[in-house]
């Protein structure tokens, strides 16, 4: 029969590109987890492996390939990839699926230095590709600690696994890609370092800088309540703005991660990446396109452009949490946890405060906080509007009406609130604050998918908008070192007690400009 088009000229109606049923799935390729037997991967990686594969976002070949310490079997690591993902999955259990899924599950034992246990993997992902059609794409998840990171990286490079090898035919010819988790360095100095390492294996476009924060729904949703309404980012400017607030607290403590904490702290662990990342999408210029390139120039701009505000010692702040009531629980302080150095001064609570030196942003202060043991498990960003130049009212009439307030509730509960004044029902003139509030929960049907779902996929896919580059991340330790300097000759943190919101003078940053920092 002949058809009336050629080959070339027909379209599938199914493969339509503005049909938003269709889903982004990965093409043939295979995962690498170094340190997967560690808290991350247990707790996040392989449970959101699980949830791609349950989704059917991962190509049927699939691989994933652990490498650790452990002497375990294939089996052995089925069995433990299975307890994850039985207790912190997403998705519900479908055994069909993971018996897809453990099929092409593999566990290679070795060191970060040891030669033969690299050339073992080299010879694995090889084996995979031949049998399992992964095409020699690899990407390869360093949950490591950064110490690490140099030993991984030129243990690829002389295993060959970083770059196809041209020799082993089309077969293997395919990506490499290196997935890099935080804290990336702990000063400019040494992020600089690091990235000169890693640069040196992988190129700039195979590197993803994973933040869990941008793999947020509601992270990402800052972009769309900007630039697809015309209703609040003509007011995201100093016209309007007074000042911005951004909050990341949490109602837990160190627990069993005392040893790897000491020593880093809250502004290291926190603000560097995840508050000025969140700072950077809301102080952005619109950018031309979504693509990765456009929006990360945009991020650089803001970033470029923003520095700490001083005296430090007026306008930062930090704190160590002591003993206290979590909410009816009584808890133990810092200097009382297993494996804590009493003596040490490193922060579980960080105030600062920066200032954007651009056109629609100066003279707005920009306040960041991050803390342990806080009051609740929150993260929101909060822009808080000047008050009007006139209120046409008489005296008592606005007295219950504070400043108009626009809040992004990142997590837990996703969401966007406005706060304005209203009338009060009755015969008399009195205005109150009420609050506007969406919520995911009750206006989408679908649920968000886990940060790390998102992220791993997108670094399957070579979709970099929500991977930080090496510019952001050396630029984010340029603005935060200053601060850390000034810490580390001035004294001990403030103590507050665990279940409150922080330190003494991290309200009196505010306190002095009139200001107070708003009770999620």
């Amino acid at each position: 029969m002949q058809l009336p088009f050629s080959a070339e000229e027909w379209r599938n109606p199914l493969r339509d590109e503005l049909d938003k049923r269709l889903p982004r799935i990965a093409g043939p390729c295979g995962l690498v987890i170094f340190g997967v037997t560690g808290d991350l991967a247990r707790k996040k990686l392989l449970p959101a492996v699980y949830d791609l594969a349950n989704r059917g976002l991962l190509p049927p070949g699939f691989s994933l390939i652990g490498y650790g310490r452990r002497d375990w079997s294939k089996e052995q690591f089925e069995e433990q990839v299975l307890e994850c993902v039985k207790e912190r999955a997403r998705t519900p259990w479908r055994q069909n699926v993971w018996d897809r899924l453990a099929e092409g599950i593999f566990f290679v034992t070795g060191d970060f230095t040891t030669d033969s246990a690299f050339d073992a993997l080299a010879e694995k992902t090889r084996e995979i590709d031949n049998e399992r059609g992964t095409a020699g794409n690899w990407a390869y998840y360093l949950s490591v600690p950064p110490d690490h990171f140099p030993s991984v990286c030129h243990q690829l490079e002389r295993s060959g696994l970083a770059k196809p090898d041209p020799e082993l035919g089309e077969l293997h010819n395919g990506w490499r890609r290196v997935v890099i988790e935080k804290p990336f360095g702990h000063d400019e100095q040494s992020a600089h370092e690091l990235n000169e390492i890693v640069n040196s294996v992988f190129p700039e476009s195979s590197v993803f800088r994973i933040d869990h924060y941008l793999g947020k729904e509601t992270v990402q949703n800052i972009l769309a309540l900007r630039f697809a309404n015309q209703l609040f980012d003509p007011m995201f400017n100093a016209h309007y703005v007074d000042h911005v607030q951004i909050t990341m607290a949490e109602d837990i403590g160190l627990g069993g991660r005392a040893g790897y904490y000491d020593g880093i702290g809250a502004a290291r662990d926190v603000i560097q990446n995840h508050l000025l990342q969140l700072l950077a999408l809301i102080a952005m210029e619109e950018p031309v396109t979504f693509n990765p390139e456009e929006l990360q120039a945009e991020k650089v701009k803001v970033l470029r452009a923003t520095t700490p505000v001083g005296p430090f010692a007026q306008t930062t702040a930090r704190g160590q949490y002591t003993s206290g009531w979590q909410g009816s629980i009584p808890v133990k302080g810092l200097r009382q946890e297993d494996g804590f150095d009493p003596e040490s001064t490193t922060e579980t609570y960080a105030a600062a405060t920066f200032e954007i030196s651009s056109r629609r942003w100066a003279g707005v202060p920009f306040y960041l906080r991050t803390g342990k043991r806080l009051g609740r498990r929150v993260t929101e960003i909060a822009i808080v509007f000047k008050e009007a130049p006139h209120l046409p009212f008489g005296p008592g009439q606005t007295t219950a009406q504070g400043n108009n307030m626009l809040v992004i509730r990142v997590q837990p509960d996703e969401g966007v609130l406005v706060r304005f004044g209203s009338k009060v029902p009755g015969s008399a003139m009195e205005v109150r604050d009420v609050n506007m509030d969406f919520s995911y929960s009750e206006s989408f049907t679908e649920e968000s998918p886990e940060a790390y779902e998102r992220l791993i996929l997108d670094a399957l896919l070579d979709e970099a908008s929500l991977f930080p580059t090496n510019e952001e991340v050396e630029l984010s330790w340029k603005i935060l070192d200053p601060i850390l300097e000034h810490w580390a000759l001035h004294g001990r943190p403030e103590d507050y007690p665990a279940g409150t919101w922080g330190p003494k003078g991290a309200e009196e940053i505010l306190s002095r400009s009139g200001r107070q920092w708003r009770r999620p």
